[in-house]
């Protein structure tokens, strides 16, 4: 059998913002239909390790124009990576043929969970923030902070992008950097001077204390949560959970990965799981209500899912054998 191996570069060339963000919608909108599948993800943390490897199966049904798939991503997180300039997330992607299991292909999970973090946000943004929205603040300026501005930029028509990070050089880089179309792109001095008046806030964070606070959002913004995805982490405070019109990628996995989550329920700022308005998948599938009205805050808790991998894989494949990208190995 053959096998396609797209490296790092391979994925960043076959799979654009856009064309991701599409997927992302589409198997979204087929999760919430009941025609994917994929368990909570399994995380494995040894004792005395410098981090922690998760896995993460799924599984398509057959469409009209492609066969059924699996796919499994193993991802190790390893927190000390960023200061050896390294992505702190990776692995591998495997994608197999869902009727003989025969392995198709094996791509670089950094690049996909990077590109399709940042895509699913800017489904959720589209699909919750205000039409007029002009202001994002976004806090974090690693990997994920770099990739949601590029994926956000289209979103909405940006006007003043703001960029937070604690290494202040960090958000200057990425400021400088930054391509958004007809924005005025900046770095905070503060994680409050980047919130204040945003219409669209990203937390792109691994922090285990809050970064955000409710008292600085203004009425109607919207918020993305994306870090921060262990019940040890943290990056939005009680009142904000309990504020907001929830909406997630997966009930489950706010249940049993979100922190924050958690902990309001312990606090009793919120009852449960009932406080979850939709999954981001019915909303799409118009099973479900999104915003209802300019004031409401609304938060998208993403923890990422199989499916999303699965799918973003799907199109980077396609999309590299019709570029000639990829590197084909005999198994």
């Amino acid at each position: 059998m053959r096998v396609l191996i797209l490296s790092h570069r391979d994925v960043v060339a076959a799979l654009p913002p856009r064309a991701c963000a599409e997927a992302m919608a589409a198997v979204l909108a087929a999760r919430a239909r009941g025609e994917t599948y994929h368990p909570l993800r399994t995380v494995m943390r040894p004792p005395g390790a410098a981090g922690l490897m998760g896995l993460m199966p799924s599984w398509r049904g057959a469409q009209a124009d492609s066969r059924a798939a699996f796919a499994l991503k193993a991802i190790c997180i390893m927190p000390g990576n960023p200061a050896r300039g390294l992505d702190a997330h990776q692995g591998t992607v495997t994608l197999f043929d869902g009727e003989t299991g025969v392995p198709a292909a094996i791509l670089d999970a950094s690049a996909v969970t990077e590109i399709r973090t940042a895509a699913v946000t800017a489904v959720a943004t589209g699909v919750l923030a205000r039409a007029d929205a002009r202001t994002l603040a976004v806090l974090g300026a690693g990997v994920q902070g770099r990739a949601h501005l590029t994926s956000l930029a289209g979103v909405r028509d940006f006007e003043e992008v703001r960029v937070y990070s604690p290494t202040r050089g960090h958000a200057q880089a990425l400021a400088e950097g930054a391509e958004v179309p007809g924005a005025q792109v900046s770095a905070a001095a503060t994680a409050e001077d980047a919130v204040r008046g945003a219409d669209v806030v990203v937390a792109a964070t691994n922090s285990r204390e809050p970064v955000l606070t409710h008292a600085w959002l203004k009425p109607g913004a919207h918020v993305n949560a994306v870090g921060a995805s262990t019940p040890q982490a943290r990056e939005i405070d009680t009142a904000t959970v309990a504020a907001s019109a929830l909406f997630c990628d997966s009930r489950e996995s706010v249940r049993n990965e979100a922190g924050e989550f958690q902990l309001a329920v312990r606090e009793g700022a919120i009852t449960g799981e009932e406080h979850i308005r939709a999954e981001l998948g019915e909303v799409l599938a118009g099973l479900a209500r999104g915003r209802r009205d300019d004031g409401e805050l609304t938060l998208f808790r993403s923890l990422g899912i199989g499916v999303e991998d699965l799918a973003a894989a799907e199109i980077a494949v396609a999309a590299a054998r019709e570029q000639g990208l990829g590197t084909e190995v005999e198994l």
